[in-house]
């Protein structure tokens, strides 16, 4: 017997066991379960199984009514899951978790899901704060002692509850970006106990008033790129830069800098590592903060000096607050536990027309493609249709949302500023890219290859001329483009106007955002003037 079917046996023993708050569902159809008088039967018996298990029950579909497998095929196991959900929620609960496995040699599969009473989570109290810093300034590590609330042991071990890839994990180094997240109750911090366990990240958004989820960037030069799709390609609401006492400000710390102020993005300063120097090089350190801050015309703000209410009610474009932080001995947690829990959200688009860019794309067995991404404005529902592309031909495709997830918490719905991944049907994994977005059926979107922008060349070591081809990041797109500047050229420190044309293909962009460009170490940063140039 495979070690899969084993697993599924001894789930379905243990629902045999617990009896009253476990139920088998060979299938659940739209047409059959969801209709008129059998919806309510069903809602009422989903609230007697929550109640008998004390708010928990557990639904195991794809076997009969005596728990012998039978196994369905993917997209009869998805709409079941579509069904259960309509069905959790008209009982006032949620689903919590789904696990799959397969039932047979014929692809058929089995799932647990787990379902828990109440609502989830649809405040607005909710930031994302990206961080961003050089390769080994403790970046991942501080937010790990952040989300968990645990001393680092010295050797980044925190670290590791956010890094995705065993090599990542092995080498101590970010190569992609990865995600935390904790929040705030009228207690204090809610934090995760176990971060390795999804359902602990879930359990976090289910008891918060406030969420707080950091976009854990990469600090290797030579994963700058994604470092820059970190920032520009999320709807962040704070930057969170790292530099380690026992190092102090690098080339990458003020690469990274320029990206964070470039983009107009409220930032603060974390000096890392103070356990490991003393008083007066951590005063050299701060300094030496200061004036990269000053040279950016930016109004450093210490907070060792001004206090935390002084840096809530300053931070902006233009003031940054500095922090003495030591993930060892805990110093400086408290000071940003306080400014995350009282940080208010920026700007939202709540009430606009819902809008997502793609950031990563996975295949999950029995629901199929999901798209992940920060919602860019409005709000997304399970069951609306969507359209999504532009596809390399320029076309957009229909699908249809089959549930969304946040942080391995399934929601019914989710709004902006939310990182949430979206299943969708209609359309394969393969076919859902970097750099797409996801819009309402009923919005008219143009691709666009060619656009004007208005554009400064932050370093160069001689001038841009026409054909000049960086690679545009602009949102979760990261393309290269060639540049047309008006008058032939751009110097380093110019301001101009320039076409600036997609080489491979169309995109859905619009008037008024703003992108990085870079290429080797020439970058700048520029803004959406004019998309008349469309295919």
């Amino acid at each position: 017997m495979s070690r899969d079917r084993a697993v599924l046996e001894r789930a379905i023993e243990r629902g045999e066991r617990e009896g009253g708050s476990v139920e088998f569902k060979e299938r659940l159809s739209k047409d059959l379960h969801a209709a008129d008088g059998r919806f309510e039967s069903l809602a009422a018996q989903l609230r007697h199984r929550v109640l008998s298990g004390d708010g928990e029950a557990t639904y195991v579909v794809g076997v009969t009514d005596d728990g012998g497998i039978a196994g369905i095929d993917p997209d009869t196991f998805s709409e079941s899951m579509d069904v259960l959900s309509l069905l959790a929620e008209e009982a006032g609960a949620h689903i919590e978790d789904v696990q799959t496995w397969s039932a047979d040699e014929r692809g058929g599969i089995v799932g647990v899901a787990e379902i828990r009473e109440g609502t989830v989570l649809t405040d607005d109290e909710h930031i994302v704060v990206g961080t961003a810093g050089h390769v080994d300034h403790g970046k991942s590590t501080l937010v790990g002692s952040l989300v968990t609330g645990q001393a680092d042991d010295g050797q980044g071990g925190t670290r590791s509850y956010l890094d995705v890839q065993p090599h990542e994990v092995e080498r101590g180094l970010s190569a992609d970006l990865s995600y935390g997240v904790y929040g705030f109750d009228d207690d204090g911090p809610v934090r995760m106990d176990n971060p390795d366990r999804k359902t602990d990240r879930a359990r976090v958004v289910e008891e918060s008033d406030r969420l707080v989820s950091f976009v854990d960037t990469v600090g290797h030069e030579p994963w700058l790129r994604t470092t820059i799709r970190g920032i520009v390609g999320q709807k962040l609401d704070y930057g969170l830069l790292t530099v380690a006492a026992d190092d102090g400000p690098t080339k990458t710390t003020r690469e990274h800098l320029g990206i964070l102020l470039a983009t107009d993005l409220p930032t603060m300063v974390a000096i890392t590592k103070t356990d490991l120097v003393d008083d007066d090089r951590l005063a050299e350190v701060e300094r030496e903060v200061e004036r990269l801050l000053r040279d950016a015309e930016k109004t450093p703000l210490p907070v060792e000096r001004h206090g935390v209410d002084a840096a809530v009610e300053e931070i902006s474009e233009t003031v940054v607050p500095i922090l003495r932080t030591s993930a060892v001995e805990e110093v400086g947690l408290d000071q940003l536990d306080e400014l995350f829990e009282r940080l208010p959200k920026t700007e939202t688009a709540a009430d606009g027309q819902f809008k997502m860019y793609v950031d990563r794309s996975y295949k999950v067995t029995g629901v199929g493609a999901v798209a992940s991404g920060t919602i860019k404005s409005g709000r997304v529902e399970a069951g609306d249709e969507l359209l999504l592309g532009p596809m390399a031909d320029g076309n957009f495709r229909e699908v249809e949302v089959r549930s969304i997830e946040m942080h391995y918490h399934r929601v019914d719905e989710a709004q902006a500023g939310r990182i949430v991944g979206i299943a969708l049907k209609g359309v394969r994994e393969a076919d859902v890219e970097r750099g797409m977005v996801l819009l309402p059926r009923k919005a008219d979107p143009d691709p666009v290859r060619e656009f004007e922008a208005e554009v400064m060349v932050l370093n160069h070591p001689t001038r841009i001329g026409d054909g000049y081809e960086p690679v545009v990041h602009l949102e979760t797109v990261s393309e290269a483009a060639a540049f047309y500047p008006e008058g032939g050229r751009l110097l380093p420190g110019d301001k101009g106007t320039a076409r600036v044309r997609f080489k491979f293909r169309p995109y859905s962009i619009e008037e008024g955002q703003r992108f990085v460009f870079r290429e080797g170490r020439s970058k700048g940063v520029g803004t959406v003037t004019d998309i008349t140039g469309v295919e």
